[in-house]
């Protein structure tokens, strides 16, 4: 399973390792052997990370560009 969260400050990506720093946005995902089956382990990536990962992508909505996860 997918969520897009905020962070607290505590947190590192789980692919590059850079903090994630509060109120940056970041992506968790349930994962067991490579595939999202919601009963993993839970991994953290920063937006770099899931865009170059393709689980993120910018969208233009009402002449704004909208970060989404989904």
């Amino acid at each position: 399973m997918r969520r897009g969260c905020v962070s607290l400050g505590d947190l590192k990506c789980d692919n590059c390792k850079k903090p994630i720093p509060y109120p940056d946005r970041y992506l968790a995902i349930n994962e067991k052997d490579g595939k999202e089956d919601g009963e993993g382990e839970t991994k953290r990536y920063c937006v770099d990370c899931c865009l170059k990962k393709g689980y993120a992508q910018y969208k233009d909505e009402k002449g704004e560009k909208i970060l989404t996860f989904f």
